[in-house]
């Protein structure tokens, strides 16, 4: 057996810790290469002391000064990377057999681009890369040889659940839609009318899963499950009218898949993001992850509902962004992303998330997205339009 080399980009959030937890139960198999993170400096450090990983990267200068004195005296001093040309340095260096990609939002769209390019064994947590520059994205990996595996429970479930996952196209795989589950959040059973008065912390207590707060926010309002419906046309070649999204509170079954002859498979496991990270780490072998094995009799039932679009317009939106194409989920994405942060500051309410969305969909012009920088020209837009809109109020 070969150790694999791995680079970690987002050591720091939650799936990076919950992919440092696998790897540390396998030291046989998998080696710390190199790790990032952002602002999380005295985690990122003891990290740093117990992988001892040969680079480290960090934003910027100040940071790098502050992890290189945390780590004095260390046994071990990795060699600390700056910015985004160190990001792309490590998920590309060519000592790196295997990327982790869970960098939050648009950030992690060019160091995950960069270990694509490289051909590497890519395991995608940023759905952010995918939704803003799907066809961009899906080239570079078919030209580079590069093996991509999804890391949303949901995807991966999919990927699980599909017979030949390399067959292109849904119909030569007889499959005749994807059911993308969802908990429905914090607020599946909240009047519309109390929506209003959602606080971020309120939000950010997702009943099932353990996340990040941008992540939390996403899950309580459905726009995670609208960029995890454009993600999946993307990975396995779906239109938006072959993801249906089914709400399914116990988080137990994590998608399914409808076949034409009728038969239905669904991955089923508890909530805990170890399992896709241990599938996708050993894939196409099995290892342990360190989760709870599923106990059906506690469980006892589960349920299914139709997602409301009304009280949660943005999963509406999402499907629309998905189906005028182009840049049109890059614009989503960054409207969204604006919107979140000023919600998490206290500056803009919850159910006024979409509208702000919403606004800056209808403001811009749909356009293809050609290449990267009419995709981050249309992130810039969008970012604009919403900071604009956030004065007006």
């Amino acid at each position: 057996m070969s150790l694999q080399r791995l680079c970690v980009l987002g050591a720091t959030g939650s799936i990076g810790a919950s992919t440092l937890d696998v790897v540390a139960r396998h030291p046989e198999r998998y080696r710390i290469f190199a790790l990032s993170g952002h602002r999380r400096l005295n985690e990122l450090a003891d990290l740093c002391r117990r992988f001892q990983p040969v680079y480290a990267a960090v934003p910027d200068q100040a940071s790098a000064d502050c992890l290189a004195g945390l780590l004095r005296g260390a046994e071990m001093l990795p060699e600390i990377l700056v910015g985004e040309g160190g990001l792309e340095a490590i998920a590309a260096h060519p000592q790196v057999d295997t990327v982790m990609a869970a960098i939050v939002g648009a950030a992690g769209l060019k160091p995950t681009l960069a270990a694509v390019k490289a051909g590497k064994r890519v395991l995608l947590a940023n759905k952010e890369a995918l939704v803003m520059s799907g066809a961009l994205f899906i080239e570079a990996v078919q030209a580079s040889g590069a093996t991509l595996l999804p890391i949303d429970s949901e995807h991966n479930a999919i990927f699980q659940c599909l017979a030949d996952p390399a067959t292109p196209g849904l119909a030569r795989k007889g499959v005749r839609r994807i059911l993308l589950t969802a908990s429905g959040g914090p607020f599946r059973e909240t009047p519309a009318e109390q929506l209003v008065e959602v606080t971020p912390d309120q939000a950010c207590a997702h009943p099932k899963w353990s996340m990040g707060r941008k992540i939390s926010v996403d899950s309580a309002t459905l726009m995670n499950k609208g960029l995890e419906l454009i993600e999946a046309c993307w990975l396995f070649e779906a239109t938006p009218e072959q993801v249906e999204v089914v709400i399914h509170p116990q988080s137990v079954i994590h998608s399914l898949v409808d076949y034409v002859d009728g038969s239905v498979l669904a991955q089923l496991g508890n909530p805990d993001m170890r399992t896709p990270i241990a599938h996708a780490l050993a894939w196409p072998e099995r290892i342990d992850s360190g989760v709870t094995a599923l106990d059906l009799f506690e469980i006892g039932r589960l349920e299914f509902e139709r997602p409301d679009e009304a009280r949660f317009p943005c999963l509406r939106l999402a499907r629309e962004a998905a189906q005028a194409g182009g840049c049109m989920p890059a614009t989503l994405n960054a409207a969204n992303e604006v919107a979140v942060e000023a919600f998490l500051a206290g500056q803009l309410g919850f159910t006024e998330i979409p509208q702000l969305i919403e606004s800056v969909l209808k403001g811009v012009e749909p356009g293809p997205a050609a290449d990267l920088d009419a995709v981050f020209a249309a992130d810039n837009t969008a970012r604009q339009l919403a900071r604009e809109w956030l004065a007006r109020r």
